[in-house]
């Protein structure tokens, strides 16, 4: 099965403190069927995770990340476009370094 690549056109922590992340082109509306409380966001064409509770944000971010490319075959990578929103520096820096991008 081959693997389809999309960027992280926007990664945002919204005012009740869900980590989305929205691809430039992929939608992932069955997602909420992978049981891994990873959903999708119709209205906003973004993945989200709950509040964290027992996992930080950066967890959350690679849970996402892991779960798009097991079971939808889809590789998502942040880029110099990425737009960031209520992302801490210190946050933005490990996303960055766990997705090895300078």
């Amino acid at each position: 099965m081959s693997v389809s690549h999309d960027t992280i056109i926007q990664i945002e922590i919204d005012d009740s403190g869900k980590l989305h992340i929205k691809p430039e082109y992929e939608k992932f509306i069955m997602i909420y069927r992978t049981a891994t409380e990873v959903h999708w966001n119709t209205e906003n064409n973004t993945l989200y995770s709950p509040t964290p509770r027992d996992r930080t944000y950066l967890e959350w971010f690679e849970q996402i990340i892991k779960v798009v490319k097991e079971e939808c075959s889809c590789d998502l990578y942040i880029t110099e476009q990425t737009e960031w929103i209520n992302i801490p520096n210190q946050l933005k820096k490990e996303i960055a370094k766990a997705q090895q991008w300078p």
